[in-house]
């Protein structure tokens, strides 16, 4: 961890300053000659940073004249990658954590994972040409998958996962392509990592949802990312709103899901003689004050108050997140989301979080994903250790 953190230093420097020598680097940084050597042997050997000129220029007196260092603008250092139920999307940052580049590339809900991973690829190598960058120096990949990663059991000392929603290789498939340590997990407990950490003041104690195709969320607790005993914390989309409501996907009746994802919020517009396809249809209904697609958000509200105000009564929580586009497009669910969770926290008012709307969008879920990668210690504390499967594996090949 202190070699990490005089990684960041100089890094941190180097961002803020441009290309300086060795002795200036040393001298920003606080730290010995030769500890700041190996640091920048490391860096440069990872690609983060490249050697741009020497002091010859402004040099004075005589000696060699000493080489300065920058960051590398075309090597990228982290990727992030979201997995959709509809669509992949892709951000790749530097070595100073700078968002590059970003970019999404859409298929069918009933696309095969081959397909998906292959399409990620070249979603990758497209934004890399395009912007000039090259991949061979990731120190992280983090990948956000729909559905829950459960843990399925312990192996010594280990804890082992099973993904639910994605195949057990996709790691492995990344790792060998890039040959960089990867990190798998549900896209929207990746997605209330990042609500916790890109807030201006630090929050320890977090609730997130956020309504998409499906409704999932995240708990961060006393500064961590909450996983629960088996894995399935925060899945609040399969949390019973309405015990007569319609059929879940999980077998399940009046599944949060089945109320608040968008498919139902725009099913329930139609039901009730609102014509809206999609979430710019709703989005022009909402402009146009329709009073009944109105009553359909304020009842998703509702029901998203009621489920979020259980958790919130039993974790008191400093924020309650919701994020999602269609949240964005159409505020009054977050307003009677508030309203209902001061209902049921009523009796111990000074318990009442902060209620926001998420700062991820939809599309920005690989976001979440590279945060992930960032904070990897303490906050994924219990994480299957990043590249140990893609090790492994590579080790069987090697051995065969």
């Amino acid at each position: 961890m202190v070699r990490r953190n005089h990684e960041l230093r100089v890094l941190a420097v180097l961002r803020a300053a441009g290309a300086l020598s060795r002795a200036e680097l040393a001298k920003r940084v606080g730290l010995s000659r030769t500890t700041l050597s190996e640091i920048t042997a490391t860096l440069l050997e990872r690609g983060a940073i490249v050697v741009v000129d020497t002091d010859a220029a402004h040099r004075r007196g005589s000696g060699r004249p000493a080489e300065r260092l920058a960051l590398d603008p075309a090597s990228g250092q982290y990727l992030g990658v979201d997995f959709g139920h509809r669509r992949v999307h892709v951000a790749v940052a530097d070595a100073s954590h700078e968002i590059v580049t970003s970019g999404l590339r859409r298929y069918d809900d009933d696309t095969d994972w081959t397909t998906r991973i292959g399409l990620a690829f070249d979603l990758v190598d497209r934004l890399g040409a395009e912007h000039g960058l090259h991949f061979g120096a990731l120190q992280a990949i983090g990948i956000g998958v729909p559905g829950p990663y459960a843990k399925t059991g312990v192996s010594g000392s280990r804890v082992t996962w099973k993904r639910h929603g994605a195949p057990d290789d996709i790691d492995v498939a990344f790792a060998t392509r890039f040959r960089a340590p990867v990190m798998v997990d549900n896209n929207t407990r990746l997605a209330a990592l990042a609500e916790a950490v890109s807030n201006p003041e630090a929050v320890s104690d977090l609730v997130y949802v956020r309504l998409s195709d499906g409704v999932g969320g995240g708990l961060v607790v006393a500064g961590r990312l909450v996983t629960g005993a088996r894995g399935f914390a925060g899945e609040f989309g399969h949390v019973t709103a309405d015990p007569a409501g319609p059929e879940c996907r999980c077998g399940k009746r009046g599944c949060l899901e089945t109320v608040a994802s968008v498919p139902a919020i725009l099913a329930a517009c139609r039901e009730r003689g609102v014509d809206v396809g999609s979430l710019d249809d709703l989005a022009d209904a909402v402009a146009k004050a329709d009073p009944v697609a109105d009553a359909v958000l304020r009842d998703v509200g509702s029901a998203l108050g009621r489920v979020l105000g259980a958790a919130a009564m039993s974790l008191d929580p400093d924020q309650v997140v919701v994020g999602g586009e269609v949240v964005h497009l159409a505020p009054v669910i977050l307003e009677q989301t508030a309203a209902t969770l001061r209902y049921e926290l009523n009796s111990i008012p000074a318990a009442r979080p902060i209620v926001r709307v998420g700062r991820l969008r939809d599309s920005d879920g690989a976001f979440g994903a590279l945060t992930a990668t960032f904070h990897q210690s303490p906050l994924l504390a219990e994480y299957p250790e990043p590249g140990d499967r893609a090790e492994a594996s590579e080790s069987q090949r090697s051995a065969t």
